[in-house]
């Protein structure tokens, strides 16, 4: 009886773990479909140690912005890259576009060398 209550516990730690990891998104050709109060993540290539860095260029809609983190490749070296992890909040139902500039490491504006839209449809 205690190894099954054993058991269970496990699993139920398993299932609220998964249920608390926000929603990942990688591909810009897929919508991302979340309800009010979600949070979910952009996962996005970048390589900040040239210079160049990711800039939203767009209003939100139904979304805010939560939060903005970059997580190097390793082994961590000067010139490698990694991937910046955007963190936003659906806050109330609507849809929506992300879009993201890819800047180089000029002073002077620029434009993107290259844009991102990702569409967020909130339920």
């Amino acid at each position: 009886m205690k190894k099954n209550i054993s058991i269970l516990v496990i699993i139920l730690f398993i299932l609220t773990a998964c249920a608390n990891t926000p929603l990942q998104i990688t591909d810009p050709t897929k919508t991302i479909e979340v309800k009010t109060g979600e949070q979910f993540t952009i996962v996005i290539e970048s390589n900040p140690t040239t210079g160049y860095h990711w800039e939203m260029m767009n209003e939100l809609d139904y979304i805010e912005f939560i939060s903005k983190d970059y997580q190097a490749d390793e082994p961590m070296l000067t010139g490698s890259g990694g991937v910046e992890v955007w963190t936003f909040k659906a806050i109330s139902v609507g849809e929506t576009q992300i879009t993201l500039g890819y800047y180089p490491p000029y002073e002077d504006p620029k434009p993107p060398q290259q844009t991102t839209t990702f569409v967020v449809t909130v339920k």
